[in-house]
C-alpha cells in the first residue's frame, strides 16, 4: 500500500515592505532624490558671495571679491542662455542661426526703453520682453514655413534675420544703438541696489535667479505633453502629423519660448557688462552658444548649462594667463579634444553611469 502524498504549500510571495508603499518615507525619499543634485548646486552657488576663499590660478581674488563675482555671474548667464537656446536645437531640432538677434533685443531694448521712454529697469524689461515675443511670433512663423525646404532653409533664414539686425546695430541710426562702441548702462534708470562696484552681488544674484528660472521652464515644458511631442518633432515629424499633432505650432511654441527666454537673458547680459555691445547681435554669437550647447551635450538636462558656464570661464580667463599662445587657439583645441573624447557632450560619461 502506497503512502499518498500531500501536495506542499507554495510559499505565499512576501508581502511588500511598508516601507517601500508609495506613501511611506522610502516612497518620499525615492520621489525626492532627483532634486538632491540641482538643490545642492544651488544652494553652493547662493552661499558663493559668502565665501573669502582665494583661488590664486582659476581666479585674480577671493571668490566674493566684484571681479569673481562678475566672472560668475557671467558664467550663469551663459549657462542659462546655452540651455534656452537648446529648447530649440536640442528638444525640437531647430537650427538656428538668428538666436543672438533677440539676446541683442533684451539688451538693447531696455536700454533704450530707458533712455528714450524714461522708464525704470522693471517697466523697460517689461515692455522689452512683450515685444521680443511678438517679434518671435511674427518671424518664426515666417522663418518656420521654409521648413519644407529642409532644415537649411529655416537655418538661413534665421541667419538672414539676424544678419539685418546686426547690420542695424552697426550703422546706429540717429545715433540710438552707438554703433560699434555700444552704449553704456544708463544708471539714472537704475535701482540704487544695482549700481556700484559693492553691489556686485546683487548682480550676480539676479543671473543666478535667472538661470533657476531658465532651468524651472525647460525642465518643467520637457517634461509634460508639449515637451515630448517636441522630442517626437525631432525624431520623426512625420508621424507626429499622422497622429494629429500640428508640428508647425508646436515648433512655433518652442521658438517663442525659447527667444523670450533669450530676450531676458539679454536684459541680464545688460547688467552683468554694464552695457549693450554689438557683439551680441551678430550671427557668430549665436555660433558660440552651439558650440555651448555641444560641447555640453545637447537634448540633456544639465549639459547646456555645463557647456555654457566652462565655456564661458576659459573664454574670459584664457586671456589673463601668459601661456604664450592665442588664447582663441587653445579654446578651440580642447573644444575638439572634448568632441572626440566625449561625442555626446562632457555629461555623456554622467548619464551613461545614471543609465
Amino acid at each position: 500500500m502506497t503512502a499518498t502524498r500531500t501536495p506542499r504549500a507554495t510559499p505565499a510571495a512576501p508581502a511588500p515592505a511598508a516601507q517601500d508603499a508609495p506613501g511611506s518615507k522610502a516612497g518620499l525619499l525615492r520621489r525626492l532624490r532627483p532634486a538632491t543634485v540641482p538643490v545642492a548646486v544651488l544652494l553652493v552657488l547662493a552661499l558663493l558671495p559668502y565665501s573669502a576663499l582665494d583661488i590664486p590660478v582659476l581666479l585674480d581674488g577671493p571668490v566674493n571679491s566684484p571681479g569673481s563675482l562678475q566672472l560668475f555671474a557671467l558664467c550663469l548667464v551663459f549657462g542659462a542662455l546655452a540651455l534656452g537656446y537648446d529648447l530649440m536645437f536640442g528638444r525640437t531640432g531647430l537650427l538656428s542661426f538668428g538666436h543672438a538677434l533677440y539676446i541683442a533685443g533684451g539688451s538693447y531694448g531696455t536700454q533704450l526703453a530707458m533712455t528714450e521712454l524714461g522708464l525704470g529697469l522693471g517697466p523697460a524689461a517689461l515692455l522689452t520682453l512683450v515685444l521680443g515675443a511678438l517679434a518671435a511670433l511674427v518671424l518664426g512663423a515666417v522663418s518656420l514655413r521654409t521648413l519644407a525646404l529642409g532644415s537649411v532653409g529655416f537655418a538661413m533664414v534665421t541667419l538672414a534675420f539676424a544678419q539685418a539686425g546686426s547690420i542695424y546695430v552697426e550703422r546706429n541710426p540717429g545715433g540710438l544703438t552707438g554703433g560699434e562702441e555700444g552704449l553704456p548702462l544708463y544708471v539714472e534708470g537704475m535701482p540704487d541696489a544695482l549700481v556700484g562696484v559693492q553691489n556686485t552681488v546683487n548682480v550676480y544674484w539676479l543671473a543666478l535667479a535667472y538661470l533657476v528660472l531658465v532651468a524651472a521652464v525647460v525642465w518643467t515644458v520637457t517634461a509634460r505633453p508639449a515637451g515630448r511631442v517636441w522630442q517626437a518633432i525631432r525624431d520623426n515629424e512625420q508621424r507626429v502629423a499622422v497622429l494629429g499633432r500640428s508640428p508647425f505650432a508646436h515648433k512655433l511654441g518652442a521658438f517663442v519660448l525659447a527667444s523670450s527666454l533669450a530676450v531676458l537673458g539679454g536684459v541680464l547680459h545688460l547688467l552683468v557688462t554694464a552695457g549693450a555691445t554689438p557683439h551680441t547681435s551678430t550671427p557668430e554669437f549665436t555660433l558660440t552658444l552651439l558650440v555651448m550647447v555641444v560641447l555640453g551635450g545637447s537634448g540633456t538636462r544639465w549639459g547646456p548649462v555645463v557647456g555654457g558656464v566652462l565655456f564661458t570661464y576659459l573664454d574670459q580667463r584664457l586671456g589673463g594667463w601668459d601661456l604664450g599662445v592665442e588664447p582663441m587657439l587653445i579654446l578651440g583645441s580642447l573644444f575638439v579634444l572634448a568632441v572626440y573624447l566625449a561625442p555626446g557632450g562632457l555629461t555623456a560619461p554622467v548619464r551613461r553611469r545614471s543609465a
